[in-house]
């Protein structure tokens, strides 16, 4: 039953996300960083934890999520550390994930040529 919640929440997650892409102007750039903020602010509002603990990967793993985290380990660090923990609980929070964003894209780059002229 997890799987299928994780693939429709994703699965709407990311329709409207090509809905938005397709009928707006809008760079793919600013939606992703749109994307990230809306999960900051839905995470703000105390909706996006109920649907991340629903859920599962499929609310966490979109950029909708990457934005939960980055909250998440904002609120955590400013309530430890006071003002500080504003710059610094989102790198700590985030850290593993981005870290193995690279990692992996490093690999990937030495198994691929890239085609960009």
């Amino acid at each position: 039953m997890i799987f299928i919640k994780a693939f429709l929440v994703d699965g709407i997650i990311c329709a409207i996300t090509q809905f938005i892409m397709e009928k707006t102007k809008a760079l793919p750039g600013g939606i992703m960083v749109g994307l990230v903020c809306t999960g900051v602010l839905l995470s703000f509002f105390g909706i996006y934890k109920g649907l991340a603990d629903w859920a599962g990967a499929g609310a966490t793993v979109p950029l909708l999520g990457f934005g939960h985290n980055l909250y998440e380990g904002m609120k955590e660090a400013v309530d430890k550390d006071g003002l500080i923990g504003l710059f610094e609980g989102g790198f700590t929070s985030s850290a593993v994930g981005v870290s193995a964003a690279l990692i992996f894209s490093y690999i990937a780059s030495l198994f691929f040529k890239s085609k960009m002229q």
